[in-house]
């Protein structure tokens, strides 16, 4: 494993909340809103935030998100286990252990940003994220 890290989500204030966890931590923070109708970047600042990451000495420390549904979030769905794994055969191993007993939320596939991806909720109701960088070929 590259990375074990925190995503939090939130019901459209993550720019609000990272930017309060910015100045607390005293961290870099990065943050691309979801597209816009054309499928650029939106520019507006109020705009929801698609992924957002604290960042000390170029590591990601915390990560986070708004929901696309509003109004989608509870107490104890609110956050994720990010692993961002060194191989494909690492994130199969996680991915099919993890989700044992548990439900699979998104099937490990090819990400458009160039990973293979996936998310679940074990058994214990904990939502996890698995995500590894195919190198390209």
């Amino acid at each position: 494993m590259k990375t074990v890290t925190t995503s939090l989500s939130f019901d459209g204030n993550c720019r609000q909340a990272m930017s309060f966890y910015r100045e607390c931590l005293a961290t870099e923070l990065e943050v691309n809103p979801y597209p816009d109708a054309s499928g650029q970047p939106s520019s507006d600042p109020g705009a929801k935030i698609m992924h957002a990451q604290l960042v000390r000495g170029g590591a990601p420390i915390l990560m986070a998100s708004d929901a696309p549904q509003a109004g989608s979030l509870k107490p104890g769905n609110n956050f994720s286990v990010a692993i961002d794994c060194d191989s494909v055969d690492e994130a199969d191993r996680l991915f099919a252990a993890l989700s044992r007993g548990g439900e699979i939320r998104m099937p490990l596939m090819d990400a458009p940003w160039g990973a293979r991806f996936g998310m679940l909720t074990d058994q214990f109701g904990i939502q996890w994220m698995i995500n590894c960088f195919v190198a390209a070929s």
